[in-house]
């Protein structure tokens, strides 16, 4: 009975993780006993902390809206597209989001672009950093929304807070001076303070 009621204390705490863990031990007592005070508390604890770490990830990964599911770990090398190992193993340390610099990705397609600015955003969450996916007719189109609702200032207010920017298939349509006016203040306010990933056709010199 006691065991029940500290079980219901700890999701009141909103300690979830300890009570799937308290309750774990007491279904298995075969398996914990011969485990010390100390040694249990640390399971517990631990648990909780993984808890918490899985479920700040999977509100990252909702978050973010990727087109697709990718991880840098299956990136195919063979495919002939001039991608590097060299290369994504400099973006797999992070320092380029933890110095605030963006990315641009060209090519093709077909060649990848989408699949491995998601893997980059995907490891980015795992990181523990905030991420939007856009196509960029997408965000242009919530842009010019956001200025007839009265919402503008909010939905830049949230880009500019969001740690990394994926805006995908850029240059495949003309911008009018609106979306110049608004790219342009969505980027000033994420200069050297956020990180950005271009994916595009055109090549870089266009």
């Amino acid at each position: 009975m006691l065991e029940h009621q500290s079980i219901q204390q700890l999701k009141q705490l909103k300690l979830s993780g300890m009570a799937e863990a308290f309750e774990l031990q007491i279904s298995q007592p075969d398996t914990y006993d011969d485990l010390c005070f100390n040694d249990r508390l640390a399971v517990i604890i631990e648990n909780e902390i993984s808890y918490r770490d899985n479920k700040r990830l999977g509100r990252l990964l909702r978050g973010a809206r990727f087109k697709m599911s990718a991880q840098l770990e299956n990136i195919d090398y063979s495919h002939p597209r001039g991608l590097q190992k060299a290369h994504i193993a400099n973006l797999q340390t992070g320092q380029w989001l933890t110095k605030k610099r963006n990315v641009i990705i060209t090519g093709p397609t077909g060649s990848g672009k989408t699949f491995l600015s998601c893997a980059l955003g995907y490891f980015a969450c795992h990181q523990g950093y905030s991420v939007k996916y856009f196509r960029a007719s997408r965000l242009l189109e919530a842009l010019t929304i956001s200025h007839a609702d009265g919402t503008y200032l909010k939905l830049i207010n949230q880009l500019s807070k969001t740690d990394l920017l994926i805006v995908d298939d850029w240059g495949l349509d003309s911008l009018n001076q609106g979306h110049k006016n608004d790219l342009l203040e969505v980027m000033e306010d994420r200069h050297n303070l956020r990180s950005t990933i271009f994916a595009s056709q055109l090549p870089i010199t266009k």
